[in-house]
């Protein structure tokens, strides 16, 4: 992060962060309050980490509309633009504005949970689980009004485009072009082998009702932000009118993240 304020410094811009990374990389810039308002106050976020910090900074930056940059210094780092050992080289390019912008759909959960309102959004998924005991819940899910099934396994995943390269792809689920327009349902270990996970339009209303009594049963946001649902509890997911702007590097793809991250092989056309 001290060589990202360097060339900044050399770009003749200004360098913010807010107080847990100025803290944590010992940072001798000027701190905002928080992320949130760190998006406001810039022209463009740069994120250091993983998959998961992209994740925390998209929902902090959502309300401002602030593109992001990723710089990948964790596992997979699926959402990140580059690796740390590629910054030197590729940070002057993007603060010169050699990068194109890609915006990205969020969803939004409402409902109740234990008699508590709830009202969430992702970029990735909402994941309807069982708690820590071994057994299977049961959801019912609707579409626009219309019952689609009742599932009765571990669990039930409604996922972004953007998030289809993560837990849904885990669990069966199809790898979704960023720009695609729907939901993808996936189902974790269903109970019956005939059910498969299912896409829907993103301009679809989904509802999901909690059926089983037994064990807990939990709504998690992007596996970070986690509610306690019940018996009768009722979901409602929907796209967000916010979304999440990703800055990229010129001439790079989605496709071209796809095959090097899962790392496709076989001939080219």
């Amino acid at each position: 992060m001290e060589q990202a304020v360097r060339l900044i410094d050399d770009a003749g811009l200004t360098a913010l962060t807010d107080p847990a990374t100025g803290a944590a990389a010992k940072l001798r810039v000027a701190r905002c309050a928080d992320a949130a308002d760190l998006a406001k106050a810039v022209d463009l976020l740069l994120v250091f980490g993983g998959d998961g910090t992209m994740l925390r900074a998209a929902r902090a930056a959502a309300p401002a509309q602030t593109p992001l940059f990723g710089v990948n210094v964790g596992g997979l780092g699926f959402l990140t633009a580059v690796s740390s050992h590629q910054l030197a080289e590729t940070l002057p390019v993007v603060l010169s504005g050699g990068f194109s912008l890609e915006s990205r759909a969020m969803i939004v959960a409402s409902g109740t949970g234990r008699s508590q309102p709830i009202l969430q959004a992702a970029l990735n998924d909402f994941v309807i689980s069982r708690g820590p005991v071994s057994r299977l819940i049961e959801l019912e899910v609707r579409v626009d009004g219309l019952v689609l099934t009742r599932y009765r396994g571990d669990g039930l995943i409604v996922s972004t485009p953007t998030g289809s390269t993560a837990y849904s792809l885990a669990a069966g689920g199809a790898v979704v072009s960023p720009n695609a327009e729907v939901f993808t349902l996936t189902p974790i270990c269903p109970h019956t082998l005939s059910i498969r996970s299912v896409i829907v339009s993103l301009r679809s209303i989904v509802q999901v009702k909690v059926l089983s009594e037994k064990p807990d049963t939990i709504l998690s946001a992007d596996g970070q932000v986690h509610c306690g649902l019940t018996t009768g509890d009722r979901l409602t997911f929907r796209r967000s009118r916010q979304y999440v702007r990703f800055a990229w590097l010129k001439g790079t793809s989605f496709f071209d993240t796809l095959r090097k991250k899962m790392h496709w092989t076989g001939s080219s056309v």
